[in-house]
């Protein structure tokens, strides 16, 4: 049976209608699962809201959409909570690591997308702030996910996925400077747990002052470990810190290995070089420092600008309720 070319026309607009509909009547169930999940979560109802979180990205499985990405990292959120009220279920913290990965996904198309959107309007503000938002969801994303992992006491885990993350050119400079500290964290405290013991840090008299001197493990693999833990930390942290240079938490531990390193080169009887590493560390100390400070006003002003608004809108809230009704009353 042929089929006239108005026919054809007219079938192909039914189709074209009947998808568009589809579609909008998903996003649109999609969007509804998701505010309705956001209360529940809110409410502490978890169970529920674990739920309508499924149900949203059911709707709308689209990687990157704003509904889906967003009810892929409540849900998350959601059976995280749900560990965290009772640890015994471990199944859980699996459940959320996983829901967290896929979370991921969908922010780093939305950060791609983010970027070349700043890159095509560079002076537009409200561009910029959401390209800064989506680079802070991701951050959260990486950093719950190792946390969930340390809670599973699955050290091997945890370091794989510091150890991806930090190599990952496709994330933030910030994030990936994150979990290079991380990294470098992990090793100050190997070195510090062989440096800080009684048998290691004499006090002893230099110049009538009390100064610590530190000598070798007498186990030449406890010796071995420290000087691997320092090396890996410190190879670490410098990546933070290129990364980052304005991370004030990488210039703590940069200062930390610093002294890590002092304590090697004691152990050595290598003066000249502890003598040079303390300038070092000094210099970063006080980087840490600046920075600590510059950080706590930051949050100090960020603070006051959140009570600001929050009172504006308690003003407007106001108004609002003594206004006037149209009847005169």
């Amino acid at each position: 049976m042929k089929i006239s070319r108005i026919g054809i026309l007219i079938l192909v607009l039914i189709t074209i209608f009947s998808a568009t509909s589809c579609n909008y009547y998903s996003r649109i169930m999609a969007r509804k699962n998701l505010v309705d999940g956001a209360k529940a979560y809110n409410d502490k109802q978890f169970a529920d809201a674990e739920e309508k979180f499924r149900s949203s990205i059911a709707f709308d499985p689209e990687l990157g959409s704003f509904e889906s990405k967003t009810a892929q990292l409540f849900l998350a959120r959601t059976i995280h909570s749900e560990f965290a009220i009772n640890r015994d279920k471990q199944e859980k913290a699996g459940q959320a690591i996983d829901e967290y990965q896929k979370a991921l996904k969908g922010f780093l198309i939305d950060l791609k997308e983010k970027r070349e959107a700043v890159k095509s309007k560079p002076q537009d503000p409200k561009v910029q702030k959401e390209l800064e938002q989506t680079e802070e969801q991701i951050g959260s994303i990486i950093a719950a996910v190792g946390s969930l992992y340390t809670n599973l006491n699955q050290e091997d885990k945890w370091l794989e996925w510091q150890t991806t993350q930090a190599a990952n050119e496709a994330l933030p400079n910030e994030t990936r400077a994150t979990a290079y500290v991380s990294l470098a964290a992990k090793k100050y405290s190997c070195a510090n747990d062989i440096t800080d013991v009684e048998a290691i840090k004499k006090t002893v008299k230099e110049d009538g002052k009390d100064v610590f001197k530190f000598v070798k493990p007498e186990s030449e693999g406890d010796f071995d470990k420290l000087k691997e833990c320092v090396q890996k930390g410190t190879e670490y942290i410098s990546k933070a810190v290129e990364l980052n240079p304005e991370s004030d938490s990488a210039w703590s531990y940069k200062a930390s290995l610093i002294e890590q390193n002092r304590r090697v080169a004691d152990m050595e009887g290598e003066d000249d070089k502890r003598t040079s590493l303390k300038a070092e560390f000094d210099k970063a100390k006080e980087q840490f420092k600046v920075l600590a400070e510059k950080r706590e006003k930051e949050e100090m002003e960020k603070a006051r600008k959140e009570e600001e608004e929050k009172a504006k809108k308690a003003g407007k809230k106001s108004k609002a309720e003594n206004a006037p009704t149209t009847d005169g009353k």
